[in-house]
């Protein structure tokens, strides 16, 4: 069995897409990732996943900076961008394949959305495994003809070759800081995601791959995020056993939504640190009612 260590020096991180302006979300997510680290004495580091070319934007990083400035969120270190870090991605790819756990896919979303064998799992749909079984020659030769295709992990060998793996959940208070003390230990699960894109032609690395390696090669001992990203977890922690990468403790805390219950969202048009800042709102009293579990009107933490 693979278990999780984490280190005795406590490493945290905030880890936004520049897609858009950070909202209130954002700033709680990062707050409590900057005071865990800072009560125990630890590391604070930023990292920019901009690996998606096609939405990633130079003026919502400096957003990014801009907003944590206001907000007195200061991070440890160089800030870490992915675009930079494509070659690390590649090798890994590389050993996965090597490994004979990789294979190309030629389905469109369509395809998959399409096929009536499609069960569903933690994050939708599960990739029927449509392209698993093609023989070598007609990858090569579809590979060879120039036509689009993702690599997918074959999980069911991926599962077969790292064993057992487990990871270590942190309790979570909202009025404090994550607490220190381990809560649970949990089984990863990762056959549940089915056969999991980890390239593909316009993301050279999954957000899967690319967390997975970026948290290792940082040194980050405890990852805070949200609990939309749970089941993401148990990818991330067969990765690691794949790939003889360390594995962190893990705080999911709730997502915050809006009064009608949906979450806040970029792409819903969630009310940014930016308009709040124009509006008046003083950074100072933002942060302590986040500390305090305090949220602007029509805003708070997701029901259980």
């Amino acid at each position: 069995m693979t278990s999780s260590v984490a280190p005795q020096h406590v490493v945290t991180r905030f880890a936004p897409s520049p897609t858009g302006r950070l909202h209130v979300g954002h700033a709680w997510s990062a707050l409590l990732a900057h005071d865990m680290a800072r009560a125990a004495g630890g590391t604070f580091r930023l990292r920019i996943e901009d690996i998606d070319g096609t939405r990633s934007r130079a003026e919502h990083v400096a957003g990014i900076i801009e907003d944590l400035t206001w907000l007195g969120i200061g991070w440890d270190g160089e800030v870490v961008f992915q675009s930079r870090r494509l070659p690390s991605y590649d090798a890994a790819l590389e050993r996965l394949r090597d490994m004979g756990l990789l294979y190309p896919c030629f389905c469109t979303r369509a395809d998959i959305a399409a096929s009536t064998s499609a069960p569903h799992g933690p994050e939708g749909p599960v990739y029927p495994g449509t392209c698993r079984g093609l023989s070598e020659e007609e990858r090569t030769r579809r590979i060879g003809a120039g036509e689009a295709h993702a690599w997918r992990i074959d999980m069911q060998e991926a599962v077969a070759r790292a064993g057992t793996v487990t990871w270590q959940a942190m309790s979570f208070s909202p009025l404090s800081c994550p607490q220190m003390e381990a809560q649970a230990l949990h089984q990863a699960e990762p056959l549940t995601h089915g056969d999991v894109v980890l390239a593909r032609k316009d993301a050279p690395a999954s957000y899967h791959l690319s967390c997975t390696l970026d948290d290792a090669a940082m040194g980050i001992s405890h990852v805070l995020r949200g609990d939309d990203l749970l089941g993401a977890t148990d990818v991330h922690r067969l990765l690691q056993a794949l790939l003889d990468l360390p594995s962190p403790a893990y705080i999911h805390h709730p997502l915050l939504v809006d009064a009608d219950g949906r979450r806040l969202a970029k792409r819903s048009g969630s009310i940014a640190l930016a308009d709040l800042r124009a509006q008046g709102m003083g950074a100072a009293a933002l942060v302590a009612d986040l500390r305090g579990g305090r949220f602007p009107v029509g805003i708070g933490p997701a029901s259980a």
